[in-house]
């Protein structure tokens, strides 16, 4: 079993993407979510301590205090997968939407995309649904607009299809399951996967023992979960993400830092939105826009206290963030831990939490 997450002391002065590799064995890929959601195992570690515990999620009560605060991401799934046909030769097209322009252009992926030209037209549902390609991006990327009668997404609702991650062999059943029971603004290609735990009972023993919700949105999208390809990871760009951060959000986060509470951020993603949200004093307001902030080994955090996570894959944005809190080192021996004791990988597995 190899498990690198350390710095190269023969490259000290770069961090290299190699570094977060490990190999896991596809056994351990969970291809369908666990039953009940809080039911999965957690894996609990103590940064002042060194202690790990091994429990199971709903046992993250015993961790949390009245007068901290959970900031989960309330984005929705799109059922962002849509097959259609070629107009033109009857051709099968896959598509995925990535994001909205406008309310009828909206920026996809098609497989095939080599024939998927300027001009070229995709027809759904026996027509039900259609678009056209407008423009070819730099990046492959293609803009499209839609020509619909009723709602858009109504229409998604019938014949879309999750975007489950292509490591996910098993068919979804139930849609709902790759949502978050909090999920409410609809947006993102996939989802912010460490929420998937959560119940609506264990949300509301959290809240009966004085922790508190903050509710924020980020519109996840592919790039987050998309491998570094650069040698360095200081040379990778990120995806430009959607975030929004409410005042009354803002007002929760705030007061738990100033009464001595924890800010402890469900997922990658809500960390990534507090981090892009919080001034060099670790105070967060009211705030939309987009968000590319790539947190590594190295970065200082303005805000967070704690992190839940689920375990990611070798080499990705979200195992470098994971690095940057818990330190290099010691999410070598998570991991490690982790692969020992068979807990379950990736979007539908088992969860962590730091603190």
């Amino acid at each position: 079993m190899r498990i690198f997450f350390a710095f190269s002391k023969r490259r000290s002065f770069k961090i290299n993407t190699s570094d977060f590799w490990y190999d896991l064995p596809d056994n351990f890929i969970a291809q369908s979510p666990a039953e009940p959601r809080d039911h999965s195992r957690l894996l609990y570690y103590n940064k002042y301590t060194q202690e790990v515990y091994h429990k199971r999620f709903y046992d993250i009560i015993d961790f949390l205090d009245s007068g901290d605060v959970l900031v989960l991401n309330n984005s929705r799934v799109l059922p962002a997968r849509l097959y259609g046909k070629r107009s033109d030769s009857g051709a099968d097209v896959e598509i995925l939407l990535l994001e909205q322009k406008n309310s009828s252009v909206w920026e996809i992926l098609t497989k095939p995309g080599r024939k998927a030209t300027t001009g070229t037209e995709i027809i759904f549902a026996d027509g039900l649904l259609r678009l056209k390609i407008a423009e070819v991006l730099k990046n492959g990327n293609r803009l499209a607009e839609f020509y619909y009668n009723d709602s858009f997404y109504d229409i998604l609702e019938n014949i879309g299809q999750m975007p489950l991650p292509h490591y996910i062999k098993k068919i979804l059943q139930d849609k709902e399951r790759y949502q978050t029971v909090y999920s409410k603004n609809l947006g993102s290609v996939a989802a912010p996967t460490a929420g998937l735990h959560f119940t609506r009972e264990l949300l509301q023993r959290l809240e009966d023992k004085g922790v508190k919700l903050a509710y924020i949105t980020l519109h996840v999208g592919l790039g987050t979960f998309r491998p570094v390809r650069a040698e360095s990871i200081e040379e990778h760009k990120m995806h430009a993400e959607h975030y929004f951060i409410s005042r009354e959000s803002a007002e929760v986060i705030n007061a738990a830092k100033k009464s001595g509470g924890r800010v402890v951020s469900v997922g990658t993603t809500s960390c990534r939105t507090l981090e892009s949200a919080a001034d060099e004093n670790g105070i967060v307001r009211e705030a939309e826009g987009y968000t590319d902030i790539f947190i590594y080994p190295g970065y200082k955090f303005k805000i967070l206290d704690g992190l839940i996570t689920n375990f990611h894959l070798p080499e990705s944005t979200l195992i470098m963030l994971v690095s940057a809190f818990a330190g290099c080192e010691k999410t070598r021996r998570l991991y490690k831990i982790a692969i020992e004791e068979k807990y379950r990988f990736y979007s539908f597995g088992d969860a962590m939490i730091i603190l």
